[in-house]
């Protein structure tokens, strides 16, 4: 098993593509692709996501998502600890998918983006 924080580094870049892979569809100007994905790629809308993710998980991947969120972040700046955590959580719980259920990462990806689209 990888370190959370490697979890959660690969997971963020995964999220981030799958935004990308959605809002590219949606316009050609670079401006409004980079406002769309700032919109979905940010711990708040992360954090919203995290509730519905939770339905999906089994036990051990309930685990990681515990040991995410009490990872420790390395900046004192960030104003809301707890929704920054929670973001690494659903980061972390990605990228565990992603590397060992990749089954079950393609099944999570496809209801994060149907909730990704009714916010669109």
């Amino acid at each position: 098993m990888l370190n959370i924080k490697c979890y959660a580094h690969i997971g963020d870049a995964l999220w981030e593509l799958v935004i990308r892979e959605i809002v590219i569809y949606k316009t050609n100007k670079l401006s409004e692709l980079h406002k769309m994905t700032v919109k979905f790629v940010n711990a708040s809308f992360q954090n919203n996501l995290l509730d519905f993710l939770k339905y999906y998980l089994k036990d051990e991947e309930l685990e990681i998502l515990r040991r995410a969120r009490n990872i420790k972040t390395s900046s004192q700046r960030r104003i809301n600890q707890t929704l920054h955590r929670n973001a690494t959580a659903f980061e972390a719980v990605l990228g565990y998918l992603y590397i060992n259920n990749i089954e079950k990462y393609n099944f999570i990806i496809e209801k994060l983006k149907n909730e990704v689209i009714k916010n669109l």
